[in-house]
């Protein structure tokens, strides 16, 4: 079965395809002709999410699903959350993000943050949305290769490597998007949720 994941993140797609199983092939946005800004201006991850699919769903008639992720830090009332991806900018730039952030952590003893999302999917007209999150805390400098977005900065919990130098496999296994995806893959299981073939 084919299936549109809503986003131009070649990072994203590869991290989320590893997770399919192999009878689901994500086509991305390119793969669509889907070249425009897609609107995100809900006041929420859940909320950012559905209007993404359904933007997919009214625009181009595809079943699909989207993601939107936050990074919520504990000192500074939950930002950057639903603004992560634009924290320093609107130029979405990782390393200015991740500057602005360490550099408001600065002076701030409690680092505990978690990260979220949320998956909106439409199916064959039905909506349904997973949640996944995954907690830890705010490293005082960036540390590793790997990952994108806020990975070198964010150390998950019981472990002392950030999701930057973590593999992929082991980043997906207790990650945030790797969590939501389960829980989709999960529900594409169920017989009362019957999947249409393409």
């Amino acid at each position: 079965m084919k299936l549109v994941f809503a986003t131009n993140n070649p990072n994203k797609l590869k991290e989320v395809q590893a997770l399919m199983p192999q009878h689901i092939q994500l086509i991305s946005l390119a793969d669509i002709g889907c070249t425009e800004d897609i609107p995100e201006t809900s006041p929420s991850i859940e909320g950012n999410a559905e209007q993404k699919a359904r933007y997919i769903k009214d625009h181009y008639g595809y079943d699909c699903f989207a993601d939107d992720t936050g990074l919520e830090v504990e000192a500074l009332d939950n930002a950057p959350g639903v603004y992560s991806a634009r924290y320093a900018g609107k130029e979405k730039n990782a390393n200015a993000n991740m500057e602005k952030l360490l550099m408001e952590l600065k002076d701030k003893e409690n680092r505990n943050a978690q990260f979220k999302t949320v998956i909106a999917l439409i199916l064959d007209d039905e909506l349904k949305t997973f949640t996944g999150i995954c907690s830890g805390k705010i490293t005082t400098k960036k540390r590793g290769e790997g990952g994108f977005g806020y990975d070198p900065i964010f150390l998950p919990s019981g472990y002392t490597e950030t999701f930057a130098e973590l593999p992929l496999s082991e980043k997906n296994k207790i990650g945030h998007r790797g969590k939501a995806i389960q829980q989709l893959i999960e529900d594409f299981s169920n017989e009362s949720f019957n999947p249409r073939k393409s």
